[in-house]
């Protein structure tokens, strides 16, 4: 067997351009390492067929071991286990309870919600740019539309951005007064649920914990539809013929926000697991504990699942990207984040139909593909 290819994930071809330095790796084999100071030796799954299928092998488990846990007040710590840090038939269970609150119909049903909440950000922007638009559209929405779900009355609403803002930061005093906040407020709304998803959630039968937990989650997860919108605009900016198809034929969006995704999804690693016991895999011996990942970014330009990978084709049937993972952990949002995107994407460009990039600043992080800053123009 050919050496296993090493990547340093501080060298800059790693973080300024992901899809080749992955895509490199994957053609010389399934299986690579990650490397990187201040952290133990990685395995990464680089083609399609071998990231699914560890993505669906119970030899690798999400734990607890799998996240950063945050330093927050004691009574806030059963909330903070959520879903992605479980499994077998504990995951199971709560996943059946609540994945009809999410079902594609639910999403279709809620969208004239998103629509409505989409043109009050597009009416905020300035008649004349220039504009960040990350800052000004991408990045508040995603947390708007997350308190119109679990029924945020609109006067908290600003107190729930600022929480959004430090809980992304990770670190600080916002972060340490957000997450308590976002807690305590989330447990208010459960205990009334004004919201249709709550209401589906706690008749379902999940505990008050469980619930809670559930709008924690949808908060961790609100800021990647920010990096995929900002991320979809410089794409569809950057590629005007495509931009022009879909202007004169409109039918073709849900499956271009799929080749979006498979093209610029925001997340380039999926959730680290960690081997259950001692194995082989691809010719590599694994220890128990050891973390194991998948390069969605490598995997979705696999030349053995789509063809000509490196070219963006919004006519493209992308449906077979793992821009939302797969398996049991398969994104539990994926249906309202599709439907997110489409409207912000179509509402923006149309009503600006002059938009054009001034500059987009890249952040230099293995783990995401996303921007610092999106300037615009119309």
């Amino acid at each position: 067997m050919a050496p296993v290819p090493e990547l340093d994930l501080t060298d800059p071809a790693v973080t300024s351009d992901p899809f080749t330095t992955y895509g490199a790796a994957r053609e010389q084999g399934p299986l690579a390492k990650l490397t990187g100071p201040g952290m133990p030796p990685m395995w990464v799954l680089t083609r399609h067929a071998e990231a699914r299928a560890m993505l669906t092998d119970q030899r690798f488990a999400l734990s607890e071991a799998s996240y950063q846990r945050p330093d927050v007040p004691e009574h806030c710590r059963p909330y903070l286990r959520t879903m992605q840090e479980m499994e077998g038939a504990e995951h199971a269970r709560l996943r059946r309870l609540a994945t009809p609150a999410f079902a594609a119909r639910r999403a279709l049903d809620f969208r004239p919600e998103i629509e409505k909440i989409v043109a009050r950000y597009l009416d905020a922007l300035p008649a004349e740019g220039p504009v960040d638009l990350l800052a000004e559209f991408a990045q508040p929405l995603p947390m708007e539309v997350i308190c119109a779900l679990v029924g945020v009355p609109e006067p908290e609403r600003p107190r729930w951005h600022e929480y959004g803002a430090a809980v992304v930061q990770v670190s600080g005093d916002e972060f340490a007064t957000a997450v308590p906040g976002i807690i305590d407020s989330s447990r208010t709304l459960v205990a009334h649920p004004d919201s249709a998803m709550l209401a589906h959630l706690t008749n379902a039968g999940l505990t008050e914990t469980e619930a809670v937990a559930l709008v924690w989650q949808l908060v961790l997860a609100g800021q990647t539809p920010a990096n995929f919108i900002a991320n979809s605009v410089e794409t569809l900016l950057a590629h005007p013929d495509q931009l022009e198809l879909l202007r004169t034929e409109p039918e073709l969006w849900p499956g271009a926000v799929e080749e979006l995704m498979r093209w610029c999804g925001s997340q380039l690693l999926t959730i680290p697991r960690r081997a259950t016991e001692d194995l082989e895999l691809h010719g590599v011996r694994i220890r128990e504990g050891e973390p194991v990942t998948a390069s969605i970014a490598a995997a979705n330009r696999d030349p053995r699942v789509f063809a000509d990978p490196d070219r963006f084709d919004v006519r493209r049937s992308a449906g077979a990207h793992l821009g939302f993972a797969h398996g049991p952990h398969f994104c539990l949002g994926a249906s309202f984040a599709r439907v997110q995107a489409e409207v912000a994407l179509t509402a923006l460009l149309d009503r600006f139909a002059g938009l054009r990039v001034l500059e987009a600043k890249r952040v230099p992080d293995p783990g995401t593909w996303r921007l610092a800053g999106l300037t615009v123009d119309w």
